[in-house]
């Protein structure tokens, strides 16, 4: 198969950490070639999309006493860029790190422009534009926490002297950036309400805190809607969010029978979106996120569970390629 990775520039890449060079190292391995471009190198020529792409071949990382290692260098690109249609790729992913700025929006319409009944796309443009990884979740009321999503700041203080405290999520920030937590008598509240909400024309997501947050939060890795592996992201000292982006460190997990439940919720509407490389955080058994543009974990989770679920996925590709 030919694969195509549209990531953001490889050499600032961490390969003993990110997801993107974990498939790509996968379908090295299992005899796939490996291609490359970013996001500002597609175009759409005559009604198709198309792209400056590199052959990339990876050195796969060691897992040692210390940890997984890679080597210097640890990969290698071809001597010249290639003009190509993407259709003529078996698989497209999309890999480019959130936000989801008016850039990466245009990226995802051009990419409407491949037949994905030839090319597979991970995961689908409009599976993108549809899954704001903060509101997403909101289609399942039964196993989220208590949220609102409004620029108020008046509703907002109501529902946090209710609650005593609450958590505010900027809508369009990633790895935890952005997020605080909101209580009831800080005499700082109108400020980081008027900040969060740039003077009540941003609307933010306010949930309800949840103490079990300081046992964990859980990422759990879905392909194809069933879920693959997961691990436990604690925070670091003096922090209360659980992001590995905020120093926070990992621990090796299991799957809950509650966890399975949110999982079954998910699994139609995430494969009627085209959405079948997923990340859902949950914290407490309750679903907070749902991660749909580049979500990452499967080093961690090989590293304690001795697993490689990029080779999981490559094949599950595999498989589907040859239904075609």
């Amino acid at each position: 198969m030919k694969l195509a990775f549209i990531i953001d520039p490889i050499q600032n890449l961490d390969p003993c950490h990110d997801t993107s060079v974990a498939l790509m190292e996968a379908a090295h391995i299992l005899g796939h070639e490996v291609w490359i471009t970013q996001a500002n190198q597609l175009s759409v020529v005559e009604s198709q999309a198309w792209g400056f792409l590199e052959r990339v071949e990876l050195v796969p990382i060691e897992l040692r006493t210390q940890g997984w290692v890679a080597a210097n260098p640890w990969y290698k690109l071809s001597d010249s860029h290639t003009f190509c249609a993407l259709e003529t790729m078996d698989a497209v992913f999309m890999r480019t790190d959130p936000p989801v700025t008016v850039p990466y929006l245009y990226a995802t319409y051009i990419l409407d422009y491949i037949d994905q009944s030839h090319t597979l796309v991970i995961n689908s443009p409009r599976g993108i534009r549809a899954a704001n990884e903060k509101m997403y979740a909101l289609q399942f009321p039964s196993v989220i926490p208590e949220t609102i999503v409004l620029s108020d700041k008046e509703t907002i203080k109501r529902f946090v002297d209710v609650k005593g405290s609450a958590i505010l999520k900027p809508l369009g920030d990633k790895a935890g950036g952005g997020i605080l937590i909101l209580s009831a008598g800080d005499r700082n509240f109108n400020s980081i309400v008027e900040l969060s909400t740039s003077q009540g024309k941003v609307p933010v997501m306010i949930q309800t805190f949840i103490p079990e947050a300081k046992q964990g939060d859980k990422r759990i890795i879905l392909l194809d809607g069933e879920p693959i592996g997961a691990v436990n992201r604690l925070s670091g000292p003096g922090e209360f969010r659980n992001n590995m982006a905020t120093g926070g460190t990992v621990a090796k997990t299991e799957i809950t029978p509650r966890e399975l439940e949110i999982c079954a919720q998910l699994a139609p509407r995430l494969k009627q979106d085209g959405l079948i490389f997923v990340g859902i955080d949950v914290i407490g058994g309750y679903l907070t996120e749902v991660n749909v543009t580049s979500p990452t974990g499967i080093r961690e989770i090989d590293k304690l569970d001795n697993t490689r679920i990029g080779n999981q996925v490559i094949q599950w590709i595999e498989s589907e390629i040859e239904k075609r």
